[in-house]
């Protein structure tokens, strides 16, 4: 059923369209699972030099003022940028 509480989000795990640190922790799970993923800021998180904008690593978020709010901590080095993601794998489909 869809809730429109949640967004969901497709991706393919290796292709580089996540967040490394997010797809580390759905490399992992079974379908059904659920996990809160913590990423500290840099290397796992969204790549600062190669997407300044935060436009081509997701997830991304859905209205205008949640992407101004993740532009704002993650460019402003005087707040917390760490990421917190709350995870549920609905399914895996084989390659």
């Amino acid at each position: 059923a869809f809730d429109k509480d949640l967004d969901y989000f497709r991706t393919e795990i290796g292709s580089g369209k996540m967040v490394k640190g997010l797809e580390c922790a759905l490399s992992s799970m079974k379908p059904g699972g659920i996990r809160q993923v913590l990423i500290p800021f840099g290397e796992l998180g969204y790549p600062q030099e190669t997407d300044p904008s935060h436009e081509q690593v997701g997830p991304k978020p859905t209205t205008f003022s949640g992407q101004r709010a993740l532009n704002f901590v993650l460019d402003n080095p005087r707040v917390d940028r760490t990421l917190l993601f709350n995870v549920k794998l609905i399914r895996v489909d084989k390659a």
